[in-house]
């Protein structure tokens, strides 16, 4: 089994491949997908729908991790996280948290500035 931060980095690819499944898959069936100024998304059938959100619009994914640190089952990502949507550009600077349990993200919190988003979304 792959340790926590090859996890996360593997989860990070899934999303760059803009593979929902391979995503959705990555996750515990009771996991916590929280994007902390919207409300959490408990267990895969709400994580889905927020994936839909999220994937949908966009064209392309780029998560770039600027530093990764992990103890345990903790993994701690500063990123910068790059959706393209259209003729816009979103990037946003992301800190997250990620919980992981057998091998799979049990709890993922990301700490961005929604402002950023929408003014860049706009």
């Amino acid at each position: 089994m792959a340790d926590a931060k090859q996890t996360v980095r593997e989860f990070c690819a899934a999303w760059e491949a803009m593979d929902r499944q391979r995503i959705l898959d990555a996750f515990t069936d009771d996991a916590i997908y929280h994007n902390m100024p919207m409300a959490p998304a408990q267990g895969k059938d709400a994580i889905n729908g927020l994936l839909g959100f999220i994937l949908t619009p966009a064209s392309s994914v780029r998560f770039e991790i600027k530093h990764i640190v992990g103890e345990g089952d903790i993994v701690l990502t500063e990123r910068v996280d790059t959706f393209q949507m259209g003729d816009k550009t979103v990037a946003l600077a992301v800190m997250g948290v990620f919980e992981v349990r057998d091998g799979k993200i049990a709890a993922w919190r990301d700490y961005f500035d929604m402002a950023s988003w929408t003014k860049q979304a706009g």
